[in-house]
């Protein structure tokens, strides 16, 4: 990591700040994201919902909540059940340790292919990767994704950009297919 120089008082530069308080950010949201949390009623990869289910008579005369779709004019928050259940969907499958699965379903789902990253699918030695994480730039919020198997079940949140205007901090691999 680079050392950003103090001024002359001794504490960190405005940059060095910046940079600090992004990693602040990032490393509150990881750690959140990983903290034990009560279940909510989230869609799953089959389009039913994780929780409790109601009894037939709770549901007589009520219309099913609809599935989550793509807001392209609403916030990252807005699309985060969207892009939880993208998610959620290829987490299901044979792919779910591939970087390029999560990005190849957004992308058809009608996120901007330009506005995401995506880390390695493996290690700096040639090893699976423990965990990949993906992101949707969405204005000044990212939609990120954490799965592998050092996540369990996906992670999926939405935090603020970084101070270098990107979602994920360290290295990404081009997403140039």
């Amino acid at each position: 990591m680079a050392r950003h120089p103090a001024s002359a008082n001794g504490t960190p530069s405005p940059r060095g700040r910046a940079a600090l308080t992004a990693l602040a950010a990032v490393v509150i949201a990881v750690v959140t994201a990983c903290a034990p949390m009560e279940p909510d009623p989230t869609p799953s990869a089959s389009g039913g919902s994780v929780g409790p289910t109601p009894s037939a008579g709770a549901t007589e005369g009520v219309d099913a909540a609809p599935s989550p779709a793509l807001v392209p004019d609403g916030t990252a928050q807005d699309n985060l059940p969207y892009f939880t259940a993208i998610t959620d969907s290829v987490w299901a499958t044979d792919s779910r340790v591939s970087g390029r699965a999560y990005i190849d379903a957004l992308v058809a789902a009608g996120f901007d292919k330009s506005a995401m990253q995506v880390t390695s699918d493996t290690s700096t030695v040639g090893n699976p990767a423990e965990s990949i994480q993906f992101s949707v730039r969405w204005g000044d919020q990212c939609l990120v994704g954490q799965v592998g198997p050092a996540t369990g079940d996906p992670v999926t949140v939405v935090v603020p950009v970084v101070a270098e205007g990107t979602c994920l901090i360290g290295q990404t691999r081009p997403i140039d297919w």
